[in-house]
């Protein structure tokens, strides 16, 4: 019987969820990630390894001790890191060719409002790493714009590059769809009155149809990536259509669950399985 880990940090529904699909398919060996010793070329003897810690550097860390050790890492450290910074992941998705919102980076303030003048207001300024909506900021003004990016100075580090991208008028919603094995199953609306829809952050999850132009832009951007199993985030542009924001590779799903009745956790298992077996 194949061998699988999941490796997590915390154990959310979702994970929840995997264990109870994983057990039925192969056996289960679970590394909870913070109260482990991982041996870099020397593992438990596992065939594959599901990544799903919550942390960035858990998560990068700990699925490139797993490829160490020949497991078939689902996803691989390096897909981790590269969809985790939103520079890197727009030059990969403008390097296929995929369609996303215009986006600058600047490097002082004053370069900050000369983006954002260039590209209208308002403007979205984003961190280059972060989830859930955290510290993105909507800057209605120059004066907006100048005071965020002189916060964000002050915090130092990666924030001295300042992300910023052009607000799209999207319908009250955006789109989060999954994407495995180069299928993209379900999709889910995220309405909210807010300008962030996260439904960590309120939204409220709908079933959206994943026509074929959908699912060929969330297929095309994992696989700039180099993502197997990841969630892509999509805005709907008046004029332009589809746009994406962004590739997430340790996906919630839950809620896609929820809405949609598509079994995704099981879809996932079924997918890690029957690639060690191939």
């Amino acid at each position: 019987m194949t061998v699988v880990a999941l490796l997590y940090d915390v154990a959310r529904l979702d994970e929840k969820m995997l264990i109870k699909e994983l057990r039925e398919r192969a056996r289960l060996h679970l590394i909870h990630v913070p109260s482990s010793v991982l041996e870099m070329g020397r593992g438990p003897g596992v065939d594959a390894a599901l990544e799903r810690c919550v942390s960035h550097y858990n998560a990068v860390s700990s699925a490139a001790a797993a490829e160490s050790w020949g497991a078939r890492t689902v996803n691989t450290a390096e897909s981790i890191a590269l969809s985790a910074d939103k520079a890197v992941t727009q030059a990969l998705l403008h390097r296929a060719g995929i369609p996303t919102p215009r986006t600058m980076l600047a490097y002082s303030v004053e370069s900050a409002v000369r983006a954002a003048r260039d590209l209208g207001l308002p403007v979205v300024l984003k961190p280059l790493m972060g989830s859930w909506g955290r510290l993105a900021a909507l800057a209605g003004d120059e004066e907006a714009v100048r005071a965020v990016s002189e916060h964000r100075e002050y915090l130092g580090g990666p924030y001295r590059v300042h992300y910023i991208q052009e607000y799209v008028r999207k319908p009250g919603r955006d789109i989060r769809a999954m994407c495995i094995g180069g299928e993209a199953p379900a999709a889910i609306y995220r309405v909210s009155s807010h300008w962030i829809t996260n439904t960590a952050r309120g939204g409220r999850a709908e079933p959206a149809r994943v026509d074929g132009e959908l699912e060929d832009l969330v297929v095309r951007s994992c696989e700039a990536v180099g993502v197997e199993v990841g969630g892509v985030d999509v805005v709907e542009d008046p004029e332009r259509g589809y746009l994406v924001l962004e590739v997430n590779a340790v996906p919630e799903f839950k809620n896609i669950v929820r809405v949609t009745g598509v079994n995704v956790p099981g879809l996932i298992a079924e997918y890690l399985v029957s690639r060690v077996r191939r």
